[in-house]
């Protein structure tokens, strides 16, 4: 199947009826006993170019303590055994033995993503960016862009080159107001990766973490045009989060399985 990293004719889906997103749970803390599960993450793979950025953002997220797993989204259910194979290979980049892959056909790559996160309980869906990007940048797909536009689900994209660099963080960056989780979950993030949290991006920044703007309703992602602006002139790597999300990084798998 031809496509580049968000081609729009890929994308897979193993249900014969997409979950509905309209009962939208909202983000709570856990009550005094309850333990809180660590974030999880799909990335969004189908081996072509730019996809090893996003399984590197995806292991910086699992360093952070998030479950991650791999999405091979496919359009069609021919060529099974090549779609296995792509996302073993991707597997095998991921480091990770016990890390789930999914292949799933559907005729959007966005909406077969969304449906995936809305039965996996997932919190971000990570993307690489589009193939024709210059080195050290970010562009924002067409499969990511939509998610930008009213999803569910966090929303993540790599720069290109994160897996040639690799996947240390210095610095992380919070944009948006003090009622959103940006903050927080940057904080989480700096925590959990041994990095400084900064009051503004420059030339040492890894991450952005951008809050939904603050009209958006609670559960949903909408960023403002200077946001927008902000990740097509990023050289680092993007996490936006829907109004009020804050996934829960830095608690490890290993902490819940003890708990």
């Amino acid at each position: 199947m031809a496509g580049g990293c968000q081609n729009e004719a890929k994308l897979f889906h193993q249900f014969h009826h997409r979950p509905k997103q309209d009962n939208f749970k909202a983000a709570r803390r856990p009550t005094e006993g309850e333990e809180e599960m660590p974030a999880k993450i799909i990335v969004s793979y189908d081996g072509t170019a730019n996809e090893d950025d996003a399984i590197a953002l995806g292991k910086l997220l699992k360093r952070a303590g998030a479950e991650v797993a791999l999405a091979y989204v496919s359009h069609t259910q021919d060529s099974a055994g090549d779609n296995q194979g792509i996302l073993d290979r991707g597997l095998q980049l991921l480091g990770d033995p016990g890390a789930t892959g999914h292949v799933v056909t559907d005729r959007s790559t966005p909406e077969g993503l969304a449906a995936l996160a809305e039965s996996e309980n997932a919190d971000v869906i990570v993307f690489c960016s589009d193939s024709h990007t210059a080195k050290g940048h970010v562009s924002v797909g067409n499969s990511a862009q939509r998610l930008l536009e009213g999803g569910r689900t966090a929303v993540a994209i790599a720069p290109v080159d994160l897996a040639e660099r690799g996947e240390n963080v210095g610095q992380i960056v919070a944009v948006g107001d003090g009622d959103g989780g940006a903050r927080e979950v940057a904080q989480l993030l700096a925590d959990a990766l041994g990095a400084q949290v900064a009051p503004v991006a420059n030339d040492q920044t890894g991450l952005l973490v951008i809050d939904s703007r603050p009209e958006a309703e609670v559960g949903r992602v909408s960023i403002s045009s200077s946001a927008q602006h902000l990740i097509e002139i990023s050289r680092s790597a993007v996490l936006v989060l829907p109004r009020g999300s804050k996934p829960a990084f830095g608690r490890s798998q290993s902490a819940v399985s003890a708990a």
